[in-house]
């Protein structure tokens, strides 16, 4: 894009903004045509997840909706205040994913052990683990491979929802309910 090209786009998508913050829905229309693709290409770039990438930009032009009165020439470019509003949007969609992820695991760590703790003491009490075995048959099929995935297989909750392309809530409630029935099998005293 040549200087020309640039100070053109400029001045439009600067009186487009102009027109956005009264409400003009057609000004807005040829604002996203003309900017979003460069808007979810950084984002993109940022989140590497198409549909995060997808909410993410709409994200961003309902913020340029509510906010294109706050836009200033005098502080920069049009493109460069919308690449920045799209920037730390995605930044904050990577951190609040990030802390997500951080609360689900401390979650699973709180919820995860109580019930594995018992389950493997009384096989060390025991040792026998052909009753856990045993045990593990009288599990629904999906509730032994959430089990088997998550305990020996070693995986988080997250791991064992994305490898069997299941909903991580289900996953859950699937190795909560496994390890409720195991516990029962093999006669270990519980809460619950």
């Amino acid at each position: 894009m040549t200087g020309v090209d640039r100070d053109t786009e400029n001045v439009t998508l600067t009186t487009l903004l102009a027109r956005i913050s009264r409400g003009e829905r057609d000004a807005f229309s040829d604002f996203y045509e003309r900017t979003s693709a460069r808007v979810y290409g950084m984002v993109l770039r940022v989140l590497r997840d198409p549909g995060y990438s997808e909410e993410t930009t709409q994200e961003v032009y309902l913020q340029v909706w509510n906010n294109a009165a706050k836009f200033d020439p005098k502080q920069g470019s049009p493109l460069s205040w919308l690449i920045t509003l799209a920037h730390r949007r995605a930044v904050d969609r990577v951190r609040s994913e990030q802390s997500g992820s951080e609360r689900e695991a401390a979650y699973g760590a709180s919820s995860w052990y109580g019930p594995f703790d018992a389950v493997s003491e009384e096989v060390t009490r025991r040792g026998d683990t052909s009753d856990v075995v045993d045990c593990l048959g009288t599990l629904t099929e999906v509730q032994q491979r959430t089990v088997v995935l998550a305990y020996y297989g070693g995986l988080t909750y997250r791991e064992v929802s994305e490898r069997l392309s299941v909903a991580l809530p289900t996953v859950k409630s699937r190795i909560r309910d496994g390890l409720i029935r195991l516990k029962q099998c093999l006669g270990v005293q519980f809460d619950g």
